[in-house]
């Protein structure tokens, strides 16, 4: 004689089954998510060391060169702005933004626009051009994670530094404003400091233009 299950039981065994696999695709879900984003994570910070930023010669056969004489390389206390330092956000979002423009920098590596000293040295005032409206439109964001007026001592400065750090935040500047050609060669361009310069470079139209008040 044979026993018949009961429609309740039967029900309640549906309903485990469908929890169990619900619950299975949920957590492997989960897994892949966790493994996905790890893997994003290390391929995006991966990207923004120095060694990754040298690895054209663009960069390395260039500006490289001019970085490595100057204060952020190498001073007294050890401490250095590296590559990601001073031109990727720390941010996420602005990061995310920011990795996304510098795909056109990829493709013009593939074009060879730059792949030469000449070829760099001729647009070396369009591209400082552009990087310095990008960092004033962000009020030199990067600078700022390790400088700042409000945390200066204006009197451990020199003078003149000290005169002019206080005048520029009266007057809302940013760094950028005066501290071109801090890590890098300038282009010869006028910057209205001294006597005017001969022949300045055409910057040209820069690829980020600076916001409008």
């Amino acid at each position: 004689m044979t026993t018949s299950t009961p429609p309740a039981r039967r029900r309640r065994g549906l309903l485990a089954c469908l929890f169990t696999r619900r619950f299975a695709t949920l957590f492997g879900a989960f897994v892949v998510g966790i493994l996905f984003w790890g893997a994003f994570n290390t391929a995006l910070e991966w990207t923004n060391r120095e060694e990754f930023c040298i690895s054209c010669h663009e960069m390395k056969d260039n500006v490289y060169h001019e970085y490595r004489n100057t204060i952020h390389y190498q001073n007294r206390t050890g401490v250095r702005a590296t590559c990601p330092d001073c031109h990727v956000p720390r941010e996420w979002t602005p990061k995310i933004i920011r990795k996304i423009q510098a795909s056109n920098e990829l493709w013009h590596h593939l074009l060879g626009s730059i792949d030469t000293p000449e070829k760099f040295n001729a647009k070396r005032a369009q591209l400082a051009s552009s990087e310095w409206a990008r960092m004033k439109s962000v009020d030199s964001r990067e600078c700022r994670n390790c400088h700042d007026f409000q945390h200066m001592d204006f009197a451990e400065q020199n003078t003149r530094s000290g005169q002019q750090h206080q005048q520029a935040m009266k007057d809302n500047m940013t760094c950028i404003d005066c501290h071109k050609g801090i890590a890098h060669s300038l282009p010869p361009i006028e910057q209205n400091i001294g006597a005017p310069k001969a022949n300045p470079a055409d910057l040209g139209k820069p690829e980020i233009t600076e916001p409008t008040h």
